[in-house]
């Protein structure tokens, strides 16, 4: 027997149109778009195999491989978070038995462990300290002992502000045959980064944080070396929606259907990148490192120390240790509530012990800094 389920006009919410309040996102991301990105958002779709659209991709190709210092042709922006592109890396590079070795001195360490088990990796790690970064001596026995198909490490451990030296670590993957992986999430826009210079095969990144657009279209790349890798596999990429030698048909000149791009967010990533060419990457770095310095000088007038060493400290995110006493949870709930800033809280061993704030991209302006600083000088007790 069939039930009929009968709705009155009366029976429905009655809903609001919506309202979302207005924030100084300085946490570890997202940040605030650009005015220009939302109003490209605010743009009518194509067709994601419309020509237009598909000279949109090339110019998102073009762009990011400017951004990440690369030439590597298969750069593209992944259709999901930043943590679809790190999968991307992790299910196109290795196959099951690969010996991958990952630097651990953070979360997102660790959230590389996690995936590469998951895609049947004989995975090793060489750890440090939360906030600490590994020198070349420490990577170079890592190898020797390991001797991996591939080396990952986060160049911007988003969970704790520090920033891995990169230089003269693809010199060491070579004596191996080991491909280089970087996490680039926290880094790309705000930080300096040398892809093709460095020797780097798999990176990747995301929209929200240094691009400042919203989240949901991720930067992705890989080096030849990396491409024949994937090429030679003995089986298919396990994860079909991610697997490379089938996106590069749809991002390459087959233009192979593969899946509805989110087409509003490719235009708001063509934009954020367009902005970052205009203002040129140089100054940008340059931006990112003057007002982090003024953040830090704020700050510690505050009398509130860091967590990373000077020389390690990223430009993007600042890890600020909680004074003893005080109610991190607390401050940051005040900060929301009362002044409409966002900060983040510490994850794994830093919980209850940081905050982590981000000047990031458009964010990373003087005024942002000023705004922070008057508010915690409210808040904190003397």
């Amino acid at each position: 027997m069939t039930q009929t389920i009968s709705i009155n006009d009366s029976d429905h919410l009655q809903l609001t149109p919506l309202e979302i309040p207005s924030r100084l996102l300085l946490g570890p991301g997202p940040s605030n778009a650009h005015p220009t990105v939302l109003q490209a958002m605010n743009t009518s779709p194509l067709g994601h195999l419309d020509p237009a659209f598909l000279a949109l991709m090339d110019e998102i190709q073009s762009l990011l491989r400017y951004v990440w210092q690369t030439e590597n042709p298969l750069t593209i922006a992944v259709s999901g978070t930043g943590t679809a592109a790190m999968e991307a890396t992790i299910t196109n590079a290795v196959e099951p038995g690969d010996v991958v070795l990952i630097g651990v001195a953070g979360y997102f360490g660790n959230r590389l462990v996690d995936m590469a088990g998951r895609y049947g990796a004989d995975v090793r790690t060489i750890t440090k300290p939360w906030g600490q970064i590994f020198n070349l001596d420490e990577l170079q026995t890592a190898l020797k002992t390991h001797r991996p198909a591939i080396l990952a490490l986060v160049h911007a451990e988003t969970s704790t502000g520090a920033r891995q030296p990169l230089e003269g670590v693809a010199d060491l993957c070579a004596e191996f045959g080991t491909l280089l992986l970087v996490d680039t999430v926290t880094s790309l826009g705000g930080v300096p980064l040398f892809l093709d210079t460095w020797g780097v095969d798999l990176a990747y990144s995301c929209s929200q944080k240094g691009l400042s657009c919203p989240p949901g279209a991720s930067p992705f790349t890989m080096s030849a070396r990396a491409v024949e890798k994937l090429q030679q596999r003995q089986r298919k990429v396990a994860n079909w929606y991610l697997d490379m030698s089938l996106l590069s048909k749809y991002w390459g000149p087959e233009r192979t259907y593969h899946h509805t791009a989110p087409i509003n967010l490719y235009y708001a990533l063509r934009e954020a990148l367009r902005l970052l060419a205009e203002e040129g990457l140089a100054n940008s770095w340059q931006r990112h490192q003057k007002n982090v310095e003024y953040l830090w000088e704020e700050l510690e007038n505050l009398g509130l120390s860091m967590h990373v060493q000077e020389q390690y400290r990223l430009p993007t995110l600042t890890t600020v240790r909680i004074p003893a006493g005080v109610d991190g949870k607390a401050i940051a709930r005040q900060l929301l509530n009362e002044h409409n800033i966002e900060i983040g809280g510490g994850l794994g061993e830093l919980a209850n012990q940081v905050w982590r704030v981000g000047l990031m991209g458009f964010n990373s302006r003087k005024e942002s800094v000023d705004q922070l600083v008057a508010a915690l000088r409210q808040l904190l007790p003397k």
